[in-house]
């Protein structure tokens, strides 16, 4: 989908991160509007009906899942991914039943977003397209909790009993898991996770 030039809203407190996001969006040809807070982005996506929304789960306190809704009601078309640094399945799950179409733990890097999200940025000055701009990439809710599990395991150093009481689900139920994304073979599930190096943090 040819997007350079489309509308983003940005629902993300953190100062930081939303600096770095807000400026890697707009110097990819992206309008981007950043707010801070729930009653923000609702008046926002009033206002320059956003084509897509990038939310972040965590408004202070408060939890975001319940924009969802009153966001897809101003602008139904709009898509929405929402970022976390407390991935849960749990809380993928309820974000999708709610309309959000994507869902991806922090730390993240734009192109990521933008591949997600099935966005290919406006041509740079030279007039070449970035080579991460990706199209049609869809995640449903499997690959968020294959995500998941990849991520606990590496934090658990590959250790299947650890990593499945941080995922709260049976030993046994995680090897099946592994074994049927695999063929079979737990080991070589294994022995890929460790191998794969962590994801850094957008610099």
């Amino acid at each position: 989908m040819q997007t350079g030039g489309s509308r983003f809203l940005v629902v993300e407190d953190d100062p930081a991160f939303s600096r770095v996001l807000t400026r890697g969006l707009r110097s990819r040809g992206f309008d981007v509007t950043l707010v801070t807070t729930a009653a923000q982005a609702l008046l926002a996506a009033r206002e320059v009906a956003p084509h897509f929304v990038i939310l972040d789960l965590k408004l202070g306190s408060d939890s975001a899942l319940p924009l969802i809704r009153p966001l897809r009601a101003l602008c139904s078309a709009t898509r929405i991914c929402l970022l976390t640094g407390f991935a849960s399945i749990a809380t993928a799950i309820e974000a999708i039943k709610l309309g959000a179409h994507h869902y991806l733990a922090k730390p993240v890097h734009i192109d990521e977003i933008l591949a997600t999200l099935g966005c290919v940025a406006a041509a740079d000055a030279d007039g070449e397209q970035p080579s991460l701009a990706l199209r049609g990439r869809q995640h449903t809710l499997d690959d968020v909790e294959w995500r998941h599990i990849l991520k606990t395991l590496r934090d658990c150093d590959g250790n299947i009993s650890r990593a499945a009481r941080a995922l709260g689900m049976h030993r046994r139920t995680l090897q099946r898991k592994l074994a049927a994304r695999n063929r079979g073979d737990r080991g070589a599930a294994l022995s890929r996770v460790l191998r794969q190096p962590a994801r850094r943090p957008p610099s």
